[in-house]
Formats: structure tokens, C-alpha cells, sequence
């Protein structure tokens, strides 16, 4: 339990933080009058003020937040001498870098954290093992066996599962030459492969040419050089903000269920169990966090910072900003979409706890009887 807490706290402490961090830094280069940088969240604890700015130690450790002059739409901002350093008196692009500094410090640490880790630990693939063979498919027919590892198809090397993979979709439903690996022996293994359904990590269903094989657990660790490292962290960043995106899309096309969503306790529980398995597997969650973060946060969403952008290049075309009751009309609509979404996110991490809905209200009727 206090294994889950801690770590909880640290990856989402450090990465909200990180995220405001982003904006402070960039506000404060843009020549933005920054009246409050906070570390936590709630009562304040410790603080300092140097120049403008009270740099603030606050009581809940979960990340931070940035005040800055002019930042709400009708603050009232005091007289010339001092509008400058104004938030709303910056040029459209000076806000828009500002606002998207934060999605931008995520990324870069995840990136950051990917790249440490390829470094050192190396990168972990699907080994070409071959975990079960459906009964009846041209697998079977030809005898490849639960735990033979692919070495080669047609004379090309395999290295990888998704060598594999992309081997026999790009080869169609030529005849196939497999030189696989069983114990202590090399054997050669002639097999061709049949159209056939699959379905993708959405569950959506498509047709193949498939030989009837799935892959196992097995996995190959790659060592790379910092450079490589580096290289395969942005790509694999870029990989992860992709899927997010699509999972977002097929959500609205309600291709993935909403009852798959999480919010924090279903953080906390993964959290909890990757720091069970050591630091590689908590700080590889975090990136994935930190990824996750930053596209949520460029979701066109008003009230998300990607809102926020939305506007700005609304603005930039047009060469004006939008009335203060378009903004205001358009932010309640988001902020409403989000309050919804977090109902469904909590409704999910109750039943993940293994709690019902009247279990909870038998709490809240305690509770309230004894007010």
C-alpha cells in the first residue's frame, strides 16, 4: 500500500510538475509576469518572492501550478506601466508557445526517460517464438510446434515477432520457406499461408493472409549506443502519442468501450505494481504517463491546453481573438465534457476496486446519519 502511494506520487508529482515547469520557463523568456510558481497544490507551506514572482512550497505534492498576470479573461490589469508583462497583451504566437510549452516538457521527458533507459537496459522486442498453433490452420498442417523460434523466411534473417509479422503479410500467399529453431535442432519448414480474420489492439476485425501462429512471451533485449538510443526513444514516443490519438478516436466511434478508461486509482494501482518489479518498469511507466499527458493535454479541448491553442490559431487566421462570450460559452461546453468524463473514469475505478454503486451509497448514508 505504501509502495502505491509513493510511487503514485512521484509519477504524477514530477510530471504535472515537469508540465507547468514548461510553462513558467517559456512565460518567463517571453517577458510574462509570473506572480506565482507553486511545487504542490493546496496550502501553502513555505514561499519566497524574488523579483515578481512568489516561488510557493505548497502542502499537496502532486505536481504544481503557474499563475501568471492576465492569464484569466477578465482579470483587470493594472495600469500601462505594468500590462506588458501581461499574459493577454502578448502577441498570438508568444501565448501559443507559452500554452504549448507544457505539453512540450512532457514529451521531452518522456523522451528524456526513454532514451536513458534504451541506453542502459537496452530495447526489449517479441522474441519470433511461436507461443500456440490454432488447431487446423496451415501451421498445424505443416507441423510448427508451440515454442519453435523462426530463425529465417525465404533466406531473409528473422529477428524479431514483428519481423515475422510483417514478413508473411508482405509476402501474401506465396509459399513460405521457414528455417526454425526446435530444441537443439535447425529444421526447414515449408508453409502457405491462408486468408484469414485477425483483429487489431482495437478489436476491430480484418482479413490477412495468416499461417495460424500466435506469439508467446518470450522477449529479445537489442543493446543499443546512447545515439541509437535517442533515436528509437523519439520513435517510439511519436509510436505511443499515435496510439493515443486513434485511442481517442475509436472511443468516439465507440469502438473501444468506455469501461476501459482509468483515472487515478487505476494509475495508482499500475503504479504501484510496476515499482513492485523495480525502478526500469516504474520510470518506463512514467514516460508512458508523460506521453499520455501531453496528448490529452493538445486535445482540442477548451479548458485543456490544446483549447487554449485552438484559439490562438482561430485568432492568428482571422487576426483577431475571439468574443469573451464565445470563449466563455465554449469553455463551459469542455469543461462540461471533461466533468462527464470523469464520472465515467471514477465509475470504472470503483468497479476496479471491487466496490458497487451500493456499497458507496450505503457510505454516503452512514455518513450523512451521522451528520
Amino acid at each position: 500500500m505504501l509502495t502505491t502511494i509513493l510511487s503514485t506520487v512521484i509519477v504524477l508529482g514530477i510530471l504535472i510538475f515537469v508540465h507547468e515547469l514548461g510553462h513558467f520557463l517559456v512565460a518567463k523568456r517571453s517577458g510574462v509576469t509570473v506572480l506565482r510558481f507553486s511545487l504542490g497544490f493546496g496550502p501553502k507551506i513555505f514561499s519566497i518572492t524574488r523579483g515578481q514572482t512568489e516561488y510557493r512550497l505548497s502542502l499537496v505534492p502532486l505536481g504544481g501550478y503557474v499563475k501568471m498576470l492576465g492569464e484569466d479573461l477578465e482579470e483587470e490589469l493594472p495600469e500601462a506601466a505594468d500590462r506588458a508583462g501581461a499574459f493577454s497583451e502578448q502577441s498570438v504566437w508568444k501565448r501559443l508557445l507559452i500554452v504549448f510549452a507544457g505539453p512540450l516538457s512532457n514529451f521531452v521527458t518522456a523522451i528524456l526517460i526513454f532514451t536513458l533507459l534504451f541506453a542502459f537496459s537496452g530495447i526489449p522486442e517479441r522474441a519470433p517464438d511461436i507461443g500456440t498453433v490454432n488447431p487446423g490452420s496451415p501451421a498445424e498442417k505443416a507441423g510448427l510446434q508451440s515454442g519453435d523460434r523462426v530463425l529465417s523466411i525465404n533466406g531473409v534473417p528473422i529477428r524479431t515477432w514483428d519481423d515475422l509479422s510483417e514478413s508473411i503479410e508482405k509476402l501474401g500467399l506465396n509459399p513460405l520457406n521457414l528455417r526454425i529453431k526446435r530444441g537443439d535442432s535447425d529444421l526447414s519448414i515449408a508453409v502457405t499461408p491462408a486468408i484469414d480474420e485477425a483483429k487489431n489492439l482495437f478489436g476491430e476485425t480484418f482479413k490477412r493472409p495468416l499461417i495460424g501462429i500466435t506469439v508467446s512471451d518470450n522477449k529479445i533485449v537489442r543493446k543499443v549506443n546512447p545515439l541509437a538510443a535517442g533515436y528509437y526513444a523519439l520513435d517510439h514516443t511519436y509510436q505511443l502519442s499515435k496510439l493515443f490519438f486513434m485511442t481517442v478516436i475509436k472511443l468516439v466511434e465507440r469502438i473501444v468501450p468506455l469501461n476501459t478508461l482509468g483515472g487515478p486509482i487505476m494509475i495508482a494501482q499500475m503504479a504501484g505494481k510496476q515499482a513492485a518489479k523495480g525502478v526500469v518498469d516504474l520510470m518506463y511507466f512514467m514516460a508512458l504517463i508523460s506521453v499520455n499527458l501531453a496528448v490529452l493535454n493538445l486535445l482540442p479541448i477548451p479548458v485543456l491546453d490544446g483549447g487554449h491553442i485552438f484559439f490562438f490559431l482561430i485568432e492568428a487566421a482571422l487576426g483577431k481573438p475571439l468574443s469573451l462570450r464565445k470563449i466563455e460559452i465554449a469553455q463551459r461546453v469542455g469543461l462540461l465534457a471533461l466533468l462527464s468524463l470523469m464520472v465515467v473514469v471514477c465509475y470504472n475505478d470503483i468497479g476496479r476496486l471491487g466496490l458497487d454503486w451500493s456499497t458507496i451509497t450505503s457510505w454516503f448514508h452512514h455518513l450523512w446519519s451521522r451528520v
